[in-house]
């Protein structure tokens, strides 16, 4: 606690003990927040009990065991009711007859950020003027009865005021219980921060955009909340938005490597609006569609180059096949031979170039890891020299990923065979694999070599670059870091203490664990339910079927030895398969959705975040390698 807030605290206290009521606040959690000293000297209660942390429980027990409310058989029994009712905040007014005579009213409200203040007023003096004014009604003149008589009906109009108010309060109470628990059900952080960074409002939603930070803030100040370093990103906009900005902006949380976007808005109070949310899954699907489409731009611009040159070659091919047949010097013979040379370098380089720029695409599957990793040693082993080992350490789940396998393998592939030819004829290879945080699945090959210069840390990307000279053709890489981006991911280039190092990050996504049984089809149109019908029949399964969201949750709901979803993203009704599959997010059902829209439509970018998608026309054996195992070739 700063200076500030000690000053704020001790104000606070000597202010509540110049009020004659003893009041006490209570936390969420039943914990005593503050109290002044008259809540002490009426309930005698000693300094444990009126120490910020004390529980109510306790309090109760030491009240109730002194006699305050009498005798009685089971204090414990009195005490958990006393608790029960505390819990449900409900507000109240009462007044009872101590044990020691004297008259109390006590009042009870809940307050906005969970808890609730009481006020302990002493009312006996009251009670007894009451009682002497009635034993002298009768020798009260006409003028006094007649003001007691207006007094009352004041006091009848003002208490059916207070009726009005107290039920607007509960209206209102109401209603921000409901605003409470929409925003709480959000999947977003919103919250508000006063002009000096602490929180005055939060839908405890925090932990589910950080997983590693607090839900419980209130009252925190936002660094704290956030941690150092997710707090050094945002401060800059914070700031701005303390100037008036409304900055929206996106950053690289470091425990999990979640893409997290942020909206500050300022209030006329001087405080800020803060909403936030995790957009991993938003990004991937954005990464994958911006490499399709620089891959169909790069297909464009070198497919007709590519067709002149391949013309091209090909007639020098020709001509230097004749020349060669020819009577000529040594000398002609060796240019001859270098050009032949050349030539069919440069056509196994256009057929590198069609292959990293090809309408060919991803083809995620479920795929086990442990089996890729198991046979991408036996297939590299035999490449690699006597003298240099290769190791794989295999850290992934015991679960199917949905993956590119023969892809995948491809790339690893590349890499070792990179890393061979800079490790010479001794050395090591490791390739690693693990989880981050349930976001990426992140795989690592290292080896002993060299390491890469700056120049090549700087151009690795770049096709065409190599540092094997005639030997290269600068496309490796490259093509590995399509693959990457294609599926979402992104690789990184470095060095360690003990040679080169590349990472690839591909999203981490658990395919639909499916092994027959019932399945259940969404799909509105009747000759497509009967298409798709037979598909799953042939792959094992019992079919159901339903055309809307509606009718599919309830059969979702009411059948639980389903196996297996597949819905059409369009259905029958307003609500789509996307909706179903964020209604059946808590289920763990496996959902595949499928599609006739194009990738560049944004509900097929949507349909991306909720799990596989299948674009239509599709066959049987498509849909099976979603949902079976794949082994890589």
């Amino acid at each position: 606690m700063n200076t500030s807030d000690k000053t704020r605290a001790a104000m606070t206290t000597a202010g509540l003990n110049l009020i004659a009521q003893a009041i006490s606040i209570y936390d969420s959690e039943l914990r005593l927040a503050v109290c002044n000293n008259r809540f002490q000297e009426m309930f005698n209660l000693p300094n444990d009990l009126v120490s910020p942390g004390a529980h109510f429980e306790d309090t109760i027990r030491h009240i109730a065991a002194s006699g305050e409310y009498g005798p009685m058989e089971d204090i414990e029994e009195f005490v958990s009711a006393r608790v029960e009712q505390a819990l449900d905040f409900e507000p109240h007014y009462i007044e009872r007859t101590r044990a020691n005579g004297q008259m109390i009213s006590i009042e009870g409200a809940p307050l906005p950020q969970g808890g609730w203040v009481a006020v302990y007023t002493d009312i006996s003096r009251t009670k007894r003027v009451e009682q002497l004014l009635r034993a002298k009604s009768e020798e009260m003149s006409d003028r006094l009865i007649s003001h007691t008589e207006e007094l009352s009906a004041t006091n009848r109009k003002l208490a059916a005021t207070i009726t009005a108010l107290e039920e607007a309060k509960r209206q209102l109470t109401e209603i921000e219980g409901r605003t409470r628990l929409t925003t709480e059900m959000m999947p977003a952080h919103i919250a508000h921060v006063d002009g000096e960074g602490y929180y005055t409002y939060t839908n405890r939603r925090l932990s589910s955009v950080f997983p590693s930070r607090p839900s419980e803030i209130l009252e925190m100040h936002i660094s704290e909340a956030l941690g150092p370093q997710a707090f050094a990103k945002i401060e800059p906009h914070l700031m701005a938005a303390y100037k008036g900005g409304s900055p929206v902006f996106e950053f690289t949380e470091a425990h999990d490597s979640r893409r997290i976007r942020v909206a500050f808005t300022p209030d006329k109070s001087g405080g800020v609006y803060i909403l936030s949310m995790d957009v991993t899954e938003e990004t991937q699907a954005r990464v994958a569609l911006q490499q399709a489409r620089r891959r169909e731009m790069a297909a464009q611009m070198t497919s007709g180059l590519a067709h002149d040159f391949s013309n091209l070659l090909t007639i020098i091919l020709g001509m230097q096949g004749k020349l060669d047949k020819m009577q000529l010097p040594p000398q002609a013979q060796d240019m001859i031979r270098g050009t032949l040379a050349a030539a069919r370098r440069g056509g196994r380089l256009l057929n590198r170039i069609a292959e990293m720029t090809g309408q060919r695409s991803l083809r995620p599957q479920a795929t086990n890891m442990h089996a890729l990793l198991s046979e991408l040693k036996i297939l590299a082993t035999p490449s690699l020299p006597q003298g240099m080992g290769l190791s794989v350490l295999d850290n992934t789940p015991d679960v199917l990923l949905l993956l590119d396998a023969g892809k995948l393998q491809d790339a690893l592939l590349n890499l070792i065979l990179n890393a061979r030819d800079a490790c010479g004829i001794n050395g090591q290879i490791t390739v690693s694999a693990h989880v981050v945080g349930q976001i990426w699945l992140e795989i690592s090959v290292t080896d002993t070599g060299p390491g890469f210069s700056s120049e090549a840390l700087k151009n690795a990307l770049n096709p065409f670059f190599t540092t094997k000279g005639s030997e290269g053709s600068g496309l490796g890489l490259p093509m590995v870091y399509d693959m990457a981006k294609s599926a979402g991911g992104d690789m990184r280039v470095g060095n360690t203490v003990s040679g080169a190092s590349i990472t690839l990050r591909l999203p981490y996504r658990v395919a639909p664990d499916a092994k027959g049984g019932l399945a259940l089809l969404v799909e509105d149109s009747e000759e497509l339910r009967a298409t798709f019908r037979d598909m799953l029949i042939d792959l094992g399964y019992s079919v159901i079927e339903a055309t809307s969201v509606d009718e599919a949750s309830a059969l979702a709901a009411d059948l639980p030895d389903i196996a297996l979803v597949l819905s059409d993203v369009r259905l029958e009704g307003e609500a789509t398969g996307i909706d179903l599959a964020q209604r059946l997010k808590g289920t763990h059902l496996p959902i595949v959705l499928m599609t006739s829209l194009p990738p560049s439509d944004p509900q097929y970018r949507m349909a991306l975040k909720s799990g596989p998608v299948l674009q239509k026309p599709f066959t049987t054996q498509q849909l099976s390698a979603l949902i079976t195992p794949e082994t890589p070739a």
